[in-house]
């Protein structure tokens, strides 16, 4: 196996790549990234035209991933997307018709946009690697994570997205609005430049599915987690869960989806264990979603996003966690 010093320059590479289309975020393009090297599924809820399925191809083709987009809609069926069984008359037999989520990188354009039959049929794929077609399971090749858009704003002709799916995804990003005027810019620039609407085809790719394969396997097996930085996990998750305003709080899932993504923060960061630093980074981003806020205290203004914060503020920090 390789060492993070041997995978750190990929790394790099495969961020600068992505961000010579993706322009502007590049703290976006890390998140992601860091979803990715532990399979992790993706929800990006953000507004029209701030280049979310851009990113989202730009990662498949440098990561030398295979690619599928399913636009998703009020008619579209669970067979569109996992495929059926058609019989052949002339081999006497059925024969597996693979639907798009036969990939590596699924983009789930305006996930919300399907009935909840629909969004059901991915639960088994995020979360198990595995679909069941017809009674038969069928595994998916490494690496699989789905990347999915929503619109926050946009409710009409939409169906939310159920808890036990919104558990199912690593991290919930938001893109924003390009934060100066010089990164705007650079975005016009750069399709001056490109003269074409979709520069991602032009995109070479950086590495291979093998190698990808491996800096994956790395950050599960050779990135090492203090104890203590376990229990730092633990307290979060516990604060956030027993704030008086949460109906339902993160589960135990969140609490593993945090330590994962940490490691993968932690190999972007060049190192071979993890900090608390690496937590915090990605504690709003895993937990807050995952977090059902009471009613009465939805009405007034209160978001997940704001219980983590503070269960960030109230939660001790370890100190000396590196390294064995």
């Amino acid at each position: 196996m390789m060492t993070v010093e041997e995978f750190k320059p990929l790394v790099d590479e495969i961020i600068e790549a992505v961000s010579s289309v993706y322009i502007g975020n590049e703290v976006v393009v890390r998140k992601t990234l860091a979803a990715a090297l532990v399979n992790g599924n993706v929800l990006f809820e953000d507004y029209p035209g701030l280049g979310k399925t851009l990113l989202a191809k730009a990662f498949g083709r440098a990561l030398g991933l295979k690619y599928t987009r399913v636009q998703f809609t009020p008619d579209l069926l669970p067979a569109d997307i996992l495929g059926t069984k058609v019989w052949r008359q002339n081999l006497g037999t059925f024969e597996l018709i693979k639907g798009p989520i036969f990939t590596h990188v699924l983009l789930a354009d305006e996930i919300n946009r399907a009935p909840p039959k629909t969004q059901s049929a991915l639960l088994e794929a995020m979360e198990e690697r595995q679909v069941t077609i017809e009674g038969e399971t069928f595994p998916l090749e490494r690496p699989f994570f789905v990347i999915a858009t929503q619109n926050p704003i946009e409710f009409e002709g939409t169906y939310p997205l159920p808890e036990a799916q919104l558990d199912r995804f690593l991290l919930r990003l938001r893109v924003g609005y390009p934060k100066t005027e010089e990164d705007e810019l650079a975005i016009l620039e750069a399709r001056l430049r490109w003269g074409k609407d979709d520069p991602t085809v032009d995109l070479k790719p950086v590495i291979d599915r093998e190698t990808f394969v491996g800096i994956q396997d790395l950050v599960e097996s050779g990135i090492y987690v203090d104890r203590s930085v376990l229990k730092y996990i633990v307290g979060l998750v516990r604060n956030a869960r027993s704030d008086s305003r949460v109906e339902a709080g993160p589960s135990p899932r969140g609490a593993i989806a945090l330590m994962k993504v940490a490691k993968a923060n932690a190999l972007l960061d060049g190192r071979n264990f993890v900090l608390p630093d690496d937590v915090k980074a990605y504690a709003v981003d895993a937990l807050a979603h995952r977090i059902v806020v009471k009613a009465e205290y939805s009405f007034e203004g209160v978001t997940g996003e704001e219980v983590v914060r503070e269960a960030l503020e109230k939660t001790p920090v370890p100190k000396g966690a590196e390294k064995r």
